[in-house]
């Protein structure tokens, strides 16, 4: 074993301390039993876990950072575990989006404050992975992300069920009698059968690729499931790789180029990925300096089809992805047709082109090739612009009904999504299949937290008619395991004044997606006019972490983050108190 000891390292400042401040350090961590050979220099491990059994996806992550351990101790380094809080789409409300930027300041200041020299981040549930992203990159440490794994695929009456995916299915068949209250509480344990975030290629699974794409994680381990063995050897792996990059003095901040970050959006299109990937890739660009732009989520996707035939765009799950070769499979196919950049360094030291080499695609169903796949070139992200969104707002194609990605029809407007929901039931409800379902004052501010309800079911008495998409336009988010031909993240936001708070029942709201564009056929003079009337909406928050977030989130096309949190803030030692 090569020996590691450096008395100049970052964690020498407190264990390597001469006369009562090195005493007090040393000591109290000797009362965990650590001998005292364990503070020689070594490099100092920070194992950041948001396990909590109050995030399910991320419950087990406690099991994993005993791997991680493992692989700190066999390359000569000293781990130690640390707990950071758990946001949990299944349970938080309003929305764990809400606290996706205090996750991430907390990850970065535990980080900045403690005697570490690197550290690997545990990450489960879709808010949690961008947030220690965010937060390790500010801080810039030597960091490797070790995502749970997805959950075993769903299998209910002979057919795999997709997690997210098949709770819109399954309510939608509830309110047409397909299904009894019975049977759909007979399938919620069929759909969620295993330890582990959704199986389906939902934001949870789209942000593990990504953070792989971004050369952030170990090359394959995106995908192995939770409960799969080779998840522990993945993490074990992970934590004898992080001592090295001490070393190697291999930083966050020379992994996250321009270049990483625009192979992690035509990855994101090629698997089918998550919108919400959009609005976490630009919050973290943010933090490393680099631009990314909205449009560059659409300009970089035009030349990309979707490789990937997974829920909710299409049939299988994760389980079925691993197995099939998992996203080196995908990097290798788009690497071959000049899609992606094969020189920027991961977290392995070696290059995407090098991690790659000789990955394999087992089958054609689930990953398919680049010169016959699953969705053609153009159909990832598209990009909006219009009066109704000038800011810019964002559809996934490949979720969508083709013949509704050109579509004029009068709006029907609610105020929040539980007016809709109120109403949603009615058999008198005035919409029809060409109505157009406005929901407003959803985003980052107006909820607060941009939540995920844009993909609102559609009105039962459609449902129960045969009607199985319409348009739908919000300014709040979806999750990436739902489907429709739903317009997102509309900006500026109704709560700011954008011209979403403009909108009445009966406009013109015309959607092209061909073209890029959506916008209300109403006449200019007329939209000022409303504006003109337009008062914004009260502060609901006059302290807390909630009015902080309220005065201080970024709209949705600069990734929701805190304006005071872009840019990196360094890891330099803080001053002994002592």
């Amino acid at each position: 074993m090569t020996d590691r000891r450096n008395t100049d390292r970052r964690s020498q400042a407190w264990f390597g301390a001469q006369g009562r401040s090195g005493m007090l350090y040393r000591s109290w961590m000797r009362n965990q039993g650590f001998g005292h050979e364990v503070f020689d220099g070594r490099p100092v491990i920070g194992i950041a876990t948001s396990a909590s059994e109050l995030a399910p996806c991320n419950a087990h992550l406690t099991r994993v950072a005993e791997a991680v351990k493992r692989g700190v101790w066999q390359a000569g380094g000293l781990p130690l575990q640390f707990p950071t809080m758990a946001t949990g789409e299944t349970l938080m409300r309003p929305t764990a989006m809400l606290y996706r930027n205090l996750m991430a300041m907390e990850v970065e200041e535990l980080i900045r404050a403690n005697p570490l020299d690197g550290v690997v981040l545990l990450s489960g549930c879709d808010k949690t992975t961008p947030a220690m992203l965010m937060g390790a990159a500010s801080v810039d440490l030597p960091a490797v992300m070790v995502t749970g794994g997805p959950m075993l695929n769903g299998k209910f009456r002979g057919q795999d069920v997709g997690s997210g995916t098949h709770v819109w299915k399954f309510e939608e068949d509830l309110k047409t009698g397909r299904m009894t209250e019975e049977e759909c509480f007979f399938a919620e344990g069929c759909m969620a059968r295993s330890n582990g975030h959704c199986m389906t290629m939902g934001t949870a699974s789209t942000m593990a690729c990504v953070a792989e794409a971004l050369g952030m994680q170990l090359p394959g381990s995106a995908a192995w499931p939770a409960v799969d063995s080779r998840r522990m050897e993945t993490a074990q792996a992970a934590g004898r790789r992080v001592v090295d990059m001490v070393e190697e003095d291999l930083r966050p901040s020379r992994i996250l180029t321009r270049e990483a970050f625009e192979n992690a959006v035509r990855v994101n299109a090629a698997i089918g990925g998550s919108t919400n990937a959009v609005i976490h890739l630009t919050a973290l660009a943010g933090r490393v300096g680099v631009e990314l732009d909205l449009d560059d989520f659409d300009r970089l996707v035009r030349e990309v089809p979707t490789l990937v035939n997974l829920m909710p765009s299409g049939t299988y799950l994760m389980e079925d992805f691993c197995y099939a070769g998992g996203l080196p499979a995908v990097m290798a196919e788009l690497l071959g047709g000049g899609l992606l950049h094969g020189g920027p360094v991961t977290v392995t030291g070696r290059t995407v082109a090098e991690n790659t080499d000789g990955a394999e695609r087992f089958g054609s169903d689930v990953i398919t090739p680049l010169d016959t796949p699953f969705q053609p070139a153009g159909t990832g992200i598209a990009v909006l612009r219009g009066n109704l969104c000038p800011d810019g707002a964002v559809l996934k194609q490949s979720a969508a009904s083709p013949h509704l990605l050109t579509h004029r029809g009068p709006a029907r407007v609610f105020d929040s999504p539980e007016a809709y929901h109120a109403v949603a039931d009615d058999p008198d409800l005035d919409v029809d299949e060409n109505t157009v379902i406005v929901i407003r004052n959803a985003g980052p501010k107006g909820y607060p937290g941009m939540p995920e309800v844009s993909n609102v079911p559609l009105p039962a008495k459609l449902l129960k008619a045969g009607v199985t998409d319409m348009v739908r336009v919000c300014d709040g988010r979806m999750s990436g395991t739902g489907y429709g031909t739903v317009v997102l993240h509309v900006a500026p936001e109704a709560a700011v004044g954008g011209p979403l708070a403009l909108v009445r029942d009966g406009d013109p709201v015309v959607l092209d997606v061909p073209a890029r564009s959506l916008r209300l056929d109403v006449d200019d003079a007329e939209l000022a006019r409303r504006r003109q009337e337009w008062t914004p909406p009260a502060d609901r928050y006059t302290g807390g972490y909630t009015w902080l977030y309220t005065q201080h989130v970024e709209q949705a096309d600069r990734g929701a983050d805190f304006g005071f949190l872009r840019g990196g803030r360094g890891h330099e030692v803080p001053r002994d108190s002592h």
